[in-house]
C-alpha cells in the first residue's frame, strides 16, 4: 500500500500555502493526499446548540473548509488522488497519529489562532517535534516556497543519527532532479590555540579535515544507492544552526535529522532544527531517527 502524504488544514492563509506546496510534492513522489482538519467542535456544539446562534455548525464549516481545499489541490494536480479527513481532536495530536501512517506530514508554518508575532505555530512545532514520520513546515520565501533554486540543503549530523535524513534528502533531490548541497559546520574550540596563536591554523585545519571525513563516512552508502544525484560536499566555519538558515536562502528546503528516544513525550528537537523552523528561508524537513 502506498502510504499518503498528510497535510493540514485549517483554513489559514498558511495552511492553503502547505496545501499546495503539499499536492505539488505528491505529484512529485506518486503518491495521494490526504487533507486532514482537526478542532474540538463537538466539546462547543454540545454546549451551545448551533441553531441558536443562527449559523452553520463548525461540523458544517469544517466540512466546507475541507471541500475547498481538496478542490483548490486538485485543479493544481488533477492527477493527485486526495482524501479528507474531519477529526474532532487537538489539531497536533490529530496529524501525530496521522502520521503513523503517513509518506510525510505537512503543516504550514501558523495557523488561525497564532498570535501575529509568532514565528511558528504551536501545531507545526509540536508535529516537527513529535511526528514519527518525516514532517515538514511550509515557510520561506517565495522563492524558496517555489521551488525557483533547484537546490536542497542538508543539514549533516552524525552518522549514527542522520542516516534516515540521508535517505530522506537523496530520495528527495532524485524526485526534483535537483542538486543537494550537504553541510557539514564545524568550529574550532578557542583553547586549542590560545596559548600559541601561531598553531591556529592546525588546529583549524584539523577540525575541518575531521569534517570532510565525517561527510564521506555519512554519504558513502547514499551516495552509492543513488548515484544519479548531484551532491555537494561543503564544510563550513561556525555554528550549524547560523550556517543552515545563511544557506537556505539559496534552498527549496532544508533537511536536518533529529532524535527519537523511545518513551520520551516531550518536544525532542535540538538547537538547529528548533532555530531553523522558525528562521528558514525555505520549507523545512525534519526526519526522526529512533536511538
Amino acid at each position: 500500500m502506498t502510504l499518503p502524504l498528510v497535510v493540514g488544514v485549517d483554513g489559514s492563509d498558511a495552511s492553503l500555502t502547505a496545501v499546495d506546496w503539499a499536492v505539488d510534492e505528491a505529484a512529485r513522489h506518486g503518491v495521494p493526499l490526504r487533507l486532514v482538519h482537526a478542532s474540538r467542535w463537538e466539546r462547543y456544539e454540545r454546549a451551545v446548540p448551533s441553531h441558536s446562534l443562527g449559523r452553520p455548525s463548525e461540523r458544517v464549516l469544517a466540512e466546507n473548509l475541507v471541500a475547498a481545499a481538496a478542490e483548490r489541490a486538485g485543479q493544481r494536480h488533477p492527477e493527485v488522488k486526495i482524501t479528507t479527513d474531519i477529526v474532532p481532536d487537538d489539531a497536533a495530536d490529530a496529524l501525530l497519529r496521522a502520521g503513523d501512517d503517513a509518506f510525510v506530514l505537512v503543516t504550514g508554518s501558523r495557523g488561525r489562532g497564532e498570535l501575529k508575532g509568532m514565528l511558528l505555530g504551536s501545531v507545526g512545532l509540536a508535529v516537527a517535534a513529535r511526528a514519527p514520520c518525516p514532517a515538514i513546515v511550509v515557510r520561506g520565501d517565495e522563492a524558496g516556497l517555489a521551488g525557483s533554486h533547484e537546490r536542497i540543503l542538508l543539514g549533516a549530523g552524525e552518522p549514527g543519527t542522520g542516516a534516515e535524513a540521508v535517505r530522506f534528502a537523496f530520495r528527495e533531490a532524485e524526485a526534483r532532479g535537483c542538486a543537494l548541497d550537504v553541510v557539514r559546520a564545524w568550529r574550532c574550540p578557542a583553547h586549542e590555540s590560545a596559548d600559541d596563536p601561531a598553531l591556529a591554523g592546525d588546529a583549524a585545519r584539523r577540525h575541518e579535515a575531521r569534517a570532510s571525513a565525517l561527510l564521506d563516512t555519512l554519504l558513502q552508502e547514499a551516495v552509492t544507492a543513488r548515484p544519479g544525484v548531484l551532491v555537494r560536499r561543503v564544510t563550513a566555519e561556525g555554528p550549524a544552526h547560523s550556517v543552515l538558515v545563511r544557506r537556505s536562502e539559496a534552498a527549496d528546503l532544508v533537511i536536518v535529522g533529529a532524535r527519537r528516544r523511545e518513551g520520551h513525550l516531550g518536544l525532542q528537537l535540538g538547537r538547529v532544527s528548533h532555530t531553523l523552523l522558525h528562521h528558514a528561508h525555505c520549507p523545512v524537513a525534519v526526519v526522526p531517527q529512533a536511538v
